[in-house]
């Protein structure tokens, strides 16, 4: 029950960089994702520099003619595999490559992978599943993002969203197994592209750690939360882009819901006052006055890294923003 029930087609879409006695097969399952990469006799000393996203073969084996066989069996919410939603396709891209150096530098090979499920007709958010919630199973957190309709009980059947209306948008951690989760919205962007990159045209939506920073410039907001591993944002449409495919880019992290501070909280700025809230204890709200400054904690002698919670990029889109005028002719998809 807890799981998203795909049907139909699984489409692969592979580009090679430099694909010279290369072979390998992608297969696109249920919940995960399978790829078997035959590399050549050269390569295989060097099987722990071969990656799918950033993961390393699961298991790697010599071929009795020399070459190397590498496995990469994964669940598709791992491996920075990146999830976009689009018309009815769910679409889960990343790719398979060679680095004989570190990153930054680029992959000596590379391929793109990509698996694309139509899901069934009559699909609804997990939340409005009465299961939802309920601890059945093992294996990884599984994340969702979806737009809602105007009343918030499903998917949106309109995709028109004319300049200056709401956009709601819903995300959800499926928690399965783990003690209870908080979702929160670290960061989203609105980007002209599927993938970010430095050419990228961006406008900041949340920023500084869970701060809606549209909120102070628009009157977009978060709405009240019917469960702490769900977060539902009233995005206004804005001017960016218009006439341009944008998609909303999402850092999504699932947190302890008794722990909040300056770095894992949901605040949005209340006009009326002229102040930031903290969404899930406004009595907390103190946690959001870094929002008009630096959202960070000063650096702790000794620690290295401080637990950063469980976190999914996540990309919604397409859309084309639109003008008042042109909102009869033209539809935004997402």
């Amino acid at each position: 029950v807890m799981s998203l029930l795909w049907q139909c087609a699984i489409v692969l879409a592979v580009v090679a960089a430099s694909a010279a006695n290369e072979d390998f097969n992608v297969d696109c399952e249920k919940h995960s994702i399978k790829v078997t990469w035959k590399v050549s006799p050269e390569l295989v000393e060097h099987a722990a520099r071969l990656f799918l996203g950033h993961c390393v073969p699961s298991t790697f084996s010599v071929l009795p003619t020399g070459e190397g066989m590498a496995t990469f069996h994964y669940n598709l919410n791992g491996c920075a595999i990146k999830k976009r939603v689009t018309g009815k396709k769910h679409i889960y891209s990343t790719s398979l490559t060679y680095r004989p150096n570190r990153k930054p530098k680029p992959a000596a090979i590379s391929h793109h992978i990509k698996c694309v499920y139509i899901r069934p007709e009559g699909w609804i958010p997990p939340f409005l599943i009465p299961a939802y919630g309920s601890a059945e199973g093992h294996g990884g957190l599984v994340f969702h993002m979806a737009l809602l309709n105007e009343d918030l009980t499903g998917l949106a059947k309109s995709s028109l969203f004319p300049l200056g209306s709401f956009i709601p948008i819903w995300a959800a951690v499926d928690q399965k197994d783990h003690q209870p989760l908080l979702l929160l919205l670290e960061e989203c962007v609105a980007a002209t592209t599927p993938e970010l990159q430095s050419a990228s045209l961006v406008y900041p939506i949340i920023t500084n750690k869970g701060c809606l920073a549209d909120g102070k410039t628009g009157n977009s907001r978060f709405l009240p939360r019917y469960h702490p591993s769900a977060i539902l944002l009233y995005l206004q449409s804005f001017k960016f882009a218009l006439g341009e495919e944008v998609y909303i880019h999402c850092k999504l992290v699932a947190w302890d819901p008794e722990v909040f501070d300056i770095e894992k909280k949901a605040c949005h700025y209340i006009k009326e006052t002229g102040e930031w809230e903290l969404l899930d204890d406004p009595s907390q709200s103190d946690l959001c006055k870094c929002c008009d400054s630096s959202c960070k904690p000063r650096l702790k002698r000794g620690v290295d890294s401080e637990p950063q919670g469980l976190v999914q990029n996540s990309v919604l889109g397409p859309a084309v923003p639109v003008s008042t005028q042109n909102s009869q002719d033209v539809t935004i998809w997402l």
